[in-house]
This record gives C-alpha cells, sequence and structure tokens, in this order.
C-alpha cells in the first residue's frame, strides 16, 4: 500500500534530501527569491489597495459633500457583457453654492461651511484661482520677479479642522488675513507684518496657508456660484452615519449636481472625506496598483518559467535512480510522493525565508517611494496593518504548492507515445503566436504597442523553453565539426557530450536566454522611448526665452518679444474602444496661444492649421490618438476635461510630436475654466528686433537676467505617474534581473552538481584536469554566444515592432547597457560551469 504516509516514503525522501544536499540548494536560492519578490509585490499591492486620501482639513466635519472626482463610462466589448470603466480626474469638481443652504436646513445639522481653496501668488498682487492671469495682467511688475505661491482660504472654513488662534484675532475686513503656523514660521511672520499685500492680524495652527475673509475668500476663488466642498458639523449627540444619511437623502430630494459633468454630488464619511482634500492621491494611487498589476503580472511568469525549469532539472537528472527504485519493488506512486515531499521539504523552508524578507524589502522599496519627493502625493497614505504580512504566507503557501504540481509532472514516467511531440508543436506554436504579437505591435501604438511587445517577448521565451532541447541540437550542430577540427580532445568531449544531452543542455540554454531577452527588451524598450521624446521635446521648442511666475500677456508688452505663449498643464480623459475592450484613458494636455505659437512651439503639423486653434471649442491632436480614434482636420473628438467636462471639440490640425507635447493641444481658454489653478507653469517666447534705445528683453540694463527668466528647457508632458513609474520599474527590473541570473548560476551548479562522477570517469579513463578545463570553457562560451544569440533575436522581434511603432525606427540600447548585460551573462555562466565542477565529491 503507497500512501503518503508510507514509512518508506518518508525514508526515500530523506535520504534523498542528504544525497542531493548541492542540488537542492540551487532549488532553494530560487524558491527563497521567488517567495520575497513575489512576496513583496503583494504587500504593495495590499497596500496600495487599502490606500486612501489623508484626513486633515476636514478632520472636524463627520460629513464633507464634495463634487464626484471620478467619471464612468459604460460599453460593450466584443462578444461580452456591458462593463462600467472608471477614471479619477485630477481637477476640481465643485458643488453649486446652492447646495450650502440646503445643508443647512438638514435637521442635525449645526453647520454647513463652503470652502474654497486657492493659490495666492505674492507678486505685485494676489493672484489665484480662476483669476490668476487677469489679476497678475494687472499687478505690473517684472515678470516672474520673486513669485511665492501660498494655499488661501476662508478663515470660516478654518473651522472644519479645527484650527485654532494662537496669536492675534480673526479677519474682519478686506485687506486683513490669518496665517497658518506653517506659513509664519517658515517666513517669520508675525502679526502686524504684511503678506501678499495683506496685513496679518492672526496666526493659527495647522499648515502654512493665508486665511481671508468669506467675502474675500469667495472673490478671490474666481467662482462665487461655485465651491469647492461643504463640511458638515453635526449638532451634539448626532452621530455620523444618521448625518450622512440625512445629508444624502436631502442631495438626492433637492436634485443637486455637480457644475462639470452634472453628476451626482457625493456626501463623504471617514477616510473618504481625504478624497475632497487632496485631489491628486485618487489618481495616484490607481496609477500605483496599475502600474504594480501589470509588474506582477510578469514577474508571476519569469517565476513560473524560472521555477518550473530548475526543478523539473533537479529531478530529471536522477530519473535514472527512480527507474532502478522501481526496479527494486517502490511503486510509481511512492517514488512521486518521495519525490514531492523533497520539492515540499525544500521549497517549504525556503519560501518561509523568502517570506520573512519580503517584509523588510516592502518597507524599504515604501520608504523609497515616500522620500522621494512628488512621486507619491503628500496626501495619499499608503497603510500596513500587521495582518496585512500574513499575505507573504499565502505567497509562500502558493510557490510550495507551484513546485509539487512541477515536481509531480516531472517524476511521471518519461518516454510515453507522443510526449515529445506535443512539447515540440506546443514550442512552435507559442514562437508563432510570439511573432504574431510582436506584428501586432506595428500596428498599435502607445500603451498599447508596449503591451503587444511585452506579450511578444513572454510567448517567445516560454515556447524557446519548451524547445530548448531542440534549439540546443540545432546549436550544436552547426558548431559540431568547428569543435572537433579545432577544439582538439576538449572540443571533441564537447561535442559528444552535446550532442549526448541535448536535453540538459537546452535546460541550462534557457535561462540564459531568459536573462538576455528580459534585460534587452527592459533596457531598451525604457532608452528607446526617452531618446525619442527627448528628440521630439528639442525639436518641439523652438522657443528664445522662457519665464515662469507671469503670464504670456505681460511678456509680449517687454522689448524685443516677437511672440510669446502661456504653457498650461492639465489632464484630459478619453473613452474609446482599443481591440474590442472599453477603456478610459487620462491622458496629459498643454493648453496654449494660438497666436502665440509662432517661433515658441512646433507640434510638426501633419494636415491642417494650429492657427485654428484661436477659435473656442477647438483642438489639436497627436498622429497616433488621430489613428486610434479615427480623426482629422474637420472631424470633432469628444474629451472629458480634467474637471469632467465633457466637450465636443473639433479637430484644426494634426501634429506628429505627441511623445514630447501629448495627444492633445487645446486653446488656453478652452482649458483654464476648468483647472484648480490655471495659472501658466511658464511662458515661452520668440525674440524679435527691439524698438531703439530699449533692453531687448530677456536682459538688463546690466545684462543680467530678470527674476523670472528661466533656462529655455525643452517642452515635454510629463506622463501620469511617470516618475513613479521609473522607481518602481528600477526596482522590479533589478529584482527580476537578479531572479534570472539567479536561475541562470542555479541551474548550471544543477547540472554541474549532477555531472561530477561523469568528469571522474572522465579524470579515471586519461583526460588530463587541463583537458576537462578547457571542455568546460568550450561548453560556457558555447552557453554564453548560444544564449546571447537567441536572447537577442528573442528581444529583437518585439522591440523592432515596438520601436516602429512608436517612432517609425529602429530600437536604441545605450553601449554600456550592451556591455552590462554581456559580462553579467558571461560571468554567471563561467561561474555556474566551473565552480560546481571544483567539488571532490560526487553525486552532492
Amino acid at each position: 500500500m503507497s500512501r503518503l504516509g508510507d514509512p518508506a516514503v518518508a525514508l526515500l525522501a530523506a535520504r534523498s534530501l542528504r544525497a542531493h544536499r548541492t542540488a537542492w540548494a540551487a532549488v532553494f536560492a530560487a524558491v527563497a527569491v521567488t517567495s520575497a519578490l513575489l512576496g513583496t509585490l503583494a504587500l504593495a499591492l495590499g497596500s496600495a489597495g487599502l490606500g486612501h486620501a489623508r484626513v486633515e482639513r476636514y478632520a472636524a466635519a463627520p460629513v464633507v459633500v464634495a463634487g464626484d472626482q471620478e467619471i464612468r463610462w459604460t460599453a460593450t466589448p466584443w462578444g461580452g457583457e456591458p462593463t462600467t470603466q472608471t477614471a479619477a480626474l485630477t481637477e476640481r469638481v465643485r458643488v453649486p453654492r446652492a447646495a450650502v443652504d440646503v445643508i443647512r436646513e438638514v435637521p442635525g445639522v449645526r453647520a454647513a461651511v463652503p470652502d474654497d481653496t486657492f493659490v495666492v501668488r505674492e507678486q505685485g498682487g494676489v493672484v489665484s484661482g480662476a483669476q490668476a492671469g487677469a489679476v497678475a495682467d494687472a499687478s505690473g511688475g517684472e515678470p516672474g520677479a520673486g513669485a511665492r505661491t501660498r494655499t488661501g482660504r476662508s478663515w470660516e472654513a478654518a473651522a472644519l479642522a479645527p484650527y485654532r488662534l494662537v496669536d492675534g484675532r480673526e479677519p474682519r475686513r478686506a485687506g486683513e488675513v490669518v496665517a497658518g503656523v506653517g506659513a509664519a514660521a517658515g517666513s517669520r511672520v508675525r502679526v502686524g507684518d504684511t503678506v501678499a499685500g495683506r496685513t496679518v492680524v492672526g496666526v493659527a495652527e495647522g499648515p502654512a496657508a493665508l486665511y481671508f475673509t468669506e467675502g474675500e475668500a469667495r472673490k478671490l476663488a474666481g467662482h462665487p456660484g461655485a465651491v469647492d466642498a461643504v463640511g458638515v458639523l453635526a449638532e451634539p449627540g448626532v452621530p455620523a452615519d444618521t448625518l450622512h444619511a440625512r445629508v444624502r437623502a436631502a442631495l438626492d430630494t433637492a436634485g443637486l449636481k455637480d457644475t462639470a459633468a452634472g453628476q451626482s454630488l457625493r456626501a463623504f464619511t471617514g477616510d473618504g472625506r481625504g478624497d475632497a482634500e487632496h485631489l491628486a492621491a485618487r489618481p495616484a494611487r490607481a496609477d500605483l496598483l496599475q502600474l504594480l498589476a501589470a509588474v506582477s503580472g510578469t514577474v508571476v511568469l519569469v517565476a513560473v518559467l524560472v521555477l518550473a525549469s530548475l526543478v523539473a532539472q533537479a529531478l530529471h537528472q536522477r530519473a535514472a535512480e527512480r527507474e532502478l527504485l522501481l526496479s527494486a519493488g517502490a511503486t510509481p506512486r511512492q517514488v512521486r510522493a518521495a519525490a514531492g515531499r523533497e520539492v515540499s521539504r525544500v521549497a517549504g523552508a525556503a519560501a518561509l525565508l523568502g517570506a520573512l524578507t519580503a517584509v523588510p524589502a516592502f518597507l524599504g522599496l515604501w520608504s523609497a517611494l515616500k522620500g522621494r519627493t512628488g512621486v507619491v502625493p503628500d496626501g495619499l497614505e499608503l497603510p500596513s496593518p500587521p495582518w496585512l504580512f500574513a499575505g507573504t504566507l499565502v505567497i509562500a503557501a502558493v510557490v510550495v504548492g507551484l513546485a509539487r504540481l512541477v515536481a509531480l509532472g516531472a517524476t511521471r514516467r518519461s518516454g510515453r507515445p507522443g510526449k515529445g511531440v506535443v512539447r515540440r508543436v506546443s514550442g512552435i506554436a507559442l514562437l508563432v503566436a510570439g511573432t504574431a504579437a510582436a506584428g501586432t505591435a506595428t500596428t498599435q501604438g502607445g500603451e498599447a504597442a508596449g503591451a503587444a511587445a511585452g506579450a511578444a517577448t513572454v510567448t517567445l521565451v516560454a515556447g524557446c523553453a519548451l524547445l530548448g532541447p531542440w534549439i540546443a541540437r540545432a546549436a550544436m550542430t552547426v558548431l559540431d565539426r568547428p569543435l572537433r577540427w579545432f577544439g582538439g580532445a576538449p572540443g571533441r568531449l564537447t561535442a559528444a557530450g552535446a550532442t549526448a544531452h541535448s536535453r540538459r543542455l537546452g535546460a541550462a540554454l534557457v535561462p540564459v536566454v531568459l536573462v538576455t531577452a528580459f534585460a534587452l527588451v527592459q533596457l531598451s524598450a525604457g532608452t528607446t522611448m526617452e531618446r525619442a521624446a527627448a528628440a521630439q521635446a528639442r525639436t518641439a521648442t523652438t522657443a528664445d526665452l522662457a519665464f515662469s511666475g507671469t503670464t504670456a500677456e505681460r511678456v509680449r508688452r517687454l522689448p524685443g518679444v516677437k511672440s510669446a505663449t502661456d504653457v498650461l498643464r492639465s489632464t484630459v480623459v478619453v473613452a474609446r474602444t482599443q481591440a474590442g475592450t472599453p477603456r478610459l484613458d487620462r491622458l496629459p494636455v498643454l493648453g496654449v496661444d494660438a497666436a502665440g505659437l509662432a517661433g515658441t512651439l512646433d507640434p510638426g503639423v501633419l494636415s491642417g492649421d494650429l492657427s485654428g486653434l484661436a477659435r473656442p471649442g477647438t483642438v489639436a491632436v497627436g498622429a497616433d490618438m488621430a489613428d486610434s480614434l479615427d480623426a482629422g482636420p474637420g472631424s470633432t473628438v469628444e474629451l472629458r476635461l480634467g474637471d469632467g467636462t465633457p466637450k465636443r471639440l473639433r479637430v484644426v490640425a494634426v501634429y506628429e510630436r505627441s511623445l514630447a507635447l501629448g495627444e492633445f493641444l487645446l486653446p488656453k481658454a478652452e482649458l483654464a475654466p476648468h483647472m484648480s489653478d490655471p495659472y501658466p507653469v511658464r511662458v515661452l517666447a520668440a525674440r524679435g528686433p527691439s524698438p531703439a534705445g530699449q533692453t531687448p528683453a530677456g536682459q538688463t540694463l546690466d545684462g543680467r537676467a530678470p527674476d523670472g527668466r528661466a533656462p529655455v528647457l525643452p517642452e515635454q508632458v510629463a506622463l501620469p505617474g511617470a516618475e513613479l513609474n521609473g522607481i518602481v520599474s528600477v526596482a522590479v527590473v533589478g529584482a527580476i534581473g537578479g531572479l534570472t541570473v539567479l536561475s541562470v548560476l542555479s541551474t548550471l551548479s544543477l547540472i554541474g552538481a549532477g555531472r561530477r562522477g561523469e568528469l571522474a570517469l572522465l579524470a579515471q579513463v586519461g583526460a588530463s584536469a587541463g583537458q576537462l578545463r578547457r571542455m568546460l570553457g568550450l561548453e560556457a562560451g558555447f552557453l554564453t554566444a548560444t544564449g546571447l544569440l537567441i536572447g537577442a533575436v528573442v528581444a529583437a522581434l518585439p522591440l523592432t515592432a515596438f520601436a516602429w511603432a512608436l517612432t517609425g525606427g529602429l530600437p536604441g540600447l545605450a553601449p554600456a547597457q550592451a556591455g552590462l548585460i554581456a559580462g553579467t551573462v558571461v560571468v554567471t555562466v563561467a561561474a555556474g560551469v566551473f565552480l560546481p565542477a571544483s567539488g571532490r565529491r560526487p553525486n552532492r
């Protein structure tokens, strides 16, 4: 009777573990690293999933009413059921001021406090909200001279935190402000000082901010008919859930909608109140989740490939041992159970070690993200409750289960009819599918091209893994005669060993191909995109001067300025169907002055005329997006602006430099009313002839640049979460690169440990130590050259398709990066081949 508790099974497993310690050490290392990597990603996904915006300004308000900072689109994919896609909005969705009166009438409401948050610019006057440009133009002074920004609010809204006075009194009339402790500490502001043309009459708790009277705050906010949010304070004894239900019912009864997309207003409680404070938190969390999910898919596929190859090789090397056990009377079930117990013990201990290692790795990654300014918004909380860390144990169990499944397949009797045919057919099918995916990438653009190229890489590597023995045999067929003719006795030994053990050679070749292809794709794809975007940005930015802290209207008044354009940065949301799947994409956009583009910004117009942007309701579209939307000059496109407002815009031009300037260019007047802070991030200007006797723009009488002039850096949009993407990608690429390098070393060490008896026999029949070393060197050279060549071919197909779709050219890779990849492969293969052979004890 053969069952898992059979003493014979326990004895076989224990003896085998002791007899094959070296082989199992290689598996142990790979399983530990895999468990640590997957555990780290699981913790990151869990923390991001629990993430929320921090509640600060509204801590004392149990309910906060605000606009819905998310839009939804329902569509039906090909052959499927209707699905709803969502996208977070980056600009403020405001609440009609009438909602304040409705909420004040709700039973249990002690106060309904309207809150507006705006930007105060200290530059000869106060500049804020939708009035930013107008006030700046009227304030006079040199462009950008010492511009400084602060947050402005009404003093009434300070009660929602609450922030209390620590000195002085509240503002009672226009021209008076209360400064937050943060503002006071940072600039040594005291009661009686003048800030932004206002007199400081008090200092309050809380962050850097200036608090105005309610009337002046409403004026400076620039949207008198709407407010950013309404904080609701409860009567004593009224629970938050009761108050929320009453406020929600009152809003529904009144039928109030937001001022942008006309969606129902939201009533937030608990952590949800933070969404009304920190607009960047929700989009950043969505970007982080999407990035981690995409990265996790790649990591899982690589990890499965590595583990499956390594565990299968460890068991395959003992096929003769298993046959002997079967001949001695052991049942097939006992042999499989013993192998499964071996794998479970090794993988269990390794996975547990990896799970423990995942905790500090996760904490280190999160610390790096939070430590970099601007990567994760200040208002985004990424909690790590103690129970979350138990997830690493679940991942460890999954890794052990995967190893058991591989063991089950590897210990079945080999040589069954059709088994080799199925493997060969499957491998060829994967290669065909990978090539087709690469071909698909050439017809796509942007993210779709990247996704198709990534799928092609994984599919091609998997196909090579299945076809490893045949690829090795074919490569050796090509090199057989050169090795026999020019390699002497070591060459003949190498050729004979490779011919006799093509499966072993194929197993050694797969991780080399994997590390080469993966490293090439990851490094070259990023380099190709960065170079193309930077080249487009340099070509597109034709301005002679750049200014910050001012507006184009003021710059145009300077002597010698021929043209100038404001540059506003915001986002839009595009609803479209790609490959039959509905999707909502949030994309960066620029707002510009059509009259000021000459000599400052050249998007590379392919058709149409940018002068059409001088008219309202127009847009210029990048070539890739125009193809995706089937749009051209004269057609219309439907967009959602940054605050969710739907717009149907007429296309006036199609341009080519969308990697640098984004997929859409909008008139400044179209974009500004839908931005939380519509002040230009900078002004680009072109020089012209200066009137006689006047100093040219960009140069004062003593030859120094005015404070507002900035270097004319190439204009380039920042993709959502670009810096975050960069940090996470570097960390994950390094981790996966380490895993694949470890896979090469472990596989070769495993194979080397299994052939010590073979090397000893060769030594006994007359092969010298030098000949054996040269034979191993030729094997290492064969593996290195073949692995690099096949890995380069596997990477070249998707990379070429990706680069062609993105830039119309070929992929690029820095020579230093190419040298790093080749050097890493050479050193790893050499270590994997020579180190195991240096041991003296066979069969370990």
